[in-house]
């Protein structure tokens, strides 16, 4: 199951050169501490999405499902779920779910302030389908982090 969540996608980085994505960060090439594939990534975003869906409607009750705002509601609650777990331990409940976490290029052991930008651009959702080599989207860059896996 763990391969089909690292399946590959359009844009992903390609084994044509000598070295593998995060090799330049010092990464292995698989397990523990390798960057995450798309496939486990996105499955941990949409993972946080349906939280905050659910917590949204927890809050506001199944008659905000009619509301023009309730989008507007679900994002807010998804940026702080993302942005304050991000920033205090590199990972999200859906993170977790998947088996990844967040770490800056640097490896300091905090990833800290830096998770709110990232957080944003992940909500604008294009930064994140536009990727490098080593598999980081703009929203990685811009935050000089890299997903990787937190377990095999």
């Amino acid at each position: 199951m763990a391969g089909s969540l690292d399946s590959s996608a359009p844009g992903s980085p390609s084994g044509s050169g000598t070295s593998h994505p995060g090799a330049r960060f010092g990464l292995p090439e698989s397990g523990v501490g390798a960057v995450a594939g798309f496939g486990r990534r996105l499955a941990g975003v949409t993972l946080d999405w349906l939280l905050a869906y659910a917590l949204t409607l927890g809050f506001l009750g199944l008659d905000a499902l009619g509301g023009s705002a309730i989008g507007w509601w679900v994002w807010l609650v998804w940026a702080v779920l993302t942005a304050v777990p991000t920033a205090l331990f590199g990972m999200t409940p859906g993170m977790v779910a998947v088996g990844i976490r967040v770490a800056r290029v640097d490896m300091a052991a905090v990833v800290g302030f830096r998770a709110v930008a990232r957080t944003i651009l992940l909500g604008l959702v294009i930064p994140p389908l536009i990727r490098d080599e080593d598999g980081r989207g703009w929203h990685d860059r811009a935050s000089a982090t890299i997903v990787i896996r937190s377990r095999a």
